[in-house]
Parts: C-alpha cells; sequence; structure tokens
C-alpha cells in the first residue's frame, strides 16, 4: 500500500469513527471511488486501534475514574452504584457493550462481503442521516449521564449492534438512540465515544494475529498515526459543535454522500 493511500485512510478513518457520518462505509467508499486496492483486515485493524488511542486521550481522566469505580463496586464498603455515577458509567458500559460483542461476531463475515455493496451503503447512509435528523429534532435534550438507567444503556448497546452494517455509523446509531431517549447531545455523544473503547479493544484483539503477520509496516505505522490524530480532532471538534449546533450538517453530508455514490455506480 502507498504511504499516501495509508495516510488518506487513516484521515478517513479518524473523522469518520466519531462523526456520525460512518467510518466503515467511508473506508470502503473511498478505495472504491479512486480504484485503490483493498488495504486489508490488517491495516483496518491498524486504524481501529488508531482511534482507540484517540478516544483513550481525550477522556483519560473520565477513563481512570471509571476503572476505579468499577473496582470499587466490587467492594462492598465502597459499593455505591445508584449515587456514584463513575460505579455506575462502569457497570452500564459493560452492559452496552454485549450486544456489539455479540452481533459483530454472529455477522462478521456478512459485514466482510454482503454489506459491501456500495448501493446498500448509499441506502443505509440516507436512512441513518435522516433518523439522527428526526432524534435531534423530536429527542427533549434534557437528561444527563447522572440519570442513565441500565435498560437505556441497553438500547444504547443494541443500537451500537447495528453498525455492524456500513453506512448506519456506530456513534450515529448510538447518538441517535440516546437523543430518541432525551439525552442531551453532550450526553449522548460522549456515552457513545466512551462505549466505543471496549468494542473497538475487544474486536481489535481478535485481529492482533493479522496485524502481527502482515508486512508494510511503513505504511500500517502512518495509517495508526494519521487515525490517532485526526480522530482525536474529530472528537474534540463535535464535542465543542454540538454543545451550540444541531447534528442537521451530517445529515445533509450523508445524503450527498449517498447520491454521489449512486450516481458514481451507474455511470461507470
Amino acid at each position: 500500500m502507498e504511504i499516501f493511500h495509508a495516510f488518506v485512510l487513516g484521515l478517513v478513518q479518524g473523522f469518520g469513527e466519531f462523526l456520525p457520518i460512518s467510518s466503515s462505509a467511508h473506508l470502503i467508499i473511498t478505495p472504491w471511488l479512486f480504484h485503490w486496492p483493498d488495504p486489508g483486515l490488517a491495516f483496518d485493524v491498524a486504524l481501529h486501534w488508531g482511534t482507540l488511542l484517540a478516544v483513550v486521550v481525550y477522556f483519560w481522566q473520565d477513563i481512570w475514574l471509571i476503572i476505579k469505580g468499577f473496582f470499587s463496586s466490587l467492594s462492598k464498603t465502597s459499593r455505591d452504584i445508584q449515587n456514584n455515577i463513575y460505579q455506575k458509567l462502569a457497570w452500564l458500559l459493560i452492559i452496552a457493550s454485549v450486544p456489539g460483542a455479540i452481533i459483530g461476531k454472529l455477522f462478521e463475515s456478512q459485514a466482510e462481503h454482503a454489506f459491501r455493496n456500495p448501493l446498500l451503503i448509499a441506502v443505509t447512509l440516507s436512512v441513518m442521516g435522516i433518523v439522527l435528523y428526526i432524534a435531534d429534532r423530536v429527542g427533549q435534550k434534557t437528561r444527563n449521564l447522572g440519570h442513565i438507567k441500565w435498560t437505556q444503556a441497553l438500547v444504547l448497546g443494541l443500537a451500537q449492534a447495528v453498525a455492524v452494517i456500513p453506512g448506519v455509523s456506530r456513534s450515529g446509531a448510538t447518538i441517535t438512540a440516546g437523543l430518541f431517549q432525551g439525552f442531551k447531545r453532550e450526553d449522548a455523544a460522549k456515552f457513545s465515544f466512551l462505549m466505543s473503547i471496549p468494542i473497538i479493544f475487544g474486536a481489535g484483539l481478535l485481529e492482533v494475529p493479522d496485524l502481527a503477520r502482515a508486512g508494510g509496516h511503513a505504511a500500517l505505522a502512518v495509517g495508526f498515526v494519521s487515525a490517532a490524530v485526526f480522530g482525536f480532532i474529530s472528537i474534540k471538534f463535535i464535542m465543542q459543535y454540538i454543545s451550540h449546533r444541531s447534528f442537521a450538517i451530517f445529515t445533509w453530508y450523508r445524503l450527498a454522500l449517498a447520491l454521489l455514490i449512486v450516481l458514481v455506480y451507474y455511470l461507470r
């Protein structure tokens, strides 16, 4: 793989993972549009490790408190899951991660083959973009993470599981589910990003053997660094952007990209 391709795909992964526009769709569509060779599974793993680093660095203080909260909740003397937000979040993140892990494993082969059709991606980009727009308009945006319940966390986990289909967007689906349940934009996004950590980490561990056997270490390194840097920028941007603006721009972007895919597909 060329270094330039690795850099661009890392940029695409970094922005696409945290903006509600579907990184998986962009990683499929970008090589398809420009006739680039398939980067392969090992490169995909390197990109996801890059975005994992980005979210860990950005939320490291919250992550540390959540880890401490988890271990505190295991002790009878310090357990206070109902009132300690970090103890609560630790267990809710575990609950939310289960559906994604199960569905991801069950539909792993379909995600790598059947779901990669450009027209299917155009449909999912459009439909989920419209659903996000509706959720942003009708959601009450009054709840914060201090009031999240385990049933709501499970719904967010189920939404994350649907993102196995390219074009849905993991962050887009979970943020949409959070908005429909009345959460503020920033809180829905924050839980979505924190929820991505165990999923990306778990999936990455399973694919470490492929990464170890892969060649082209320079391209892997460039992709990893590019995904990490632009992933961090992406998180910082969207957390600031949605504090005073809606998700409408992402809906219009998704619709425009879907139209471009359809036009290219039928003109070729």
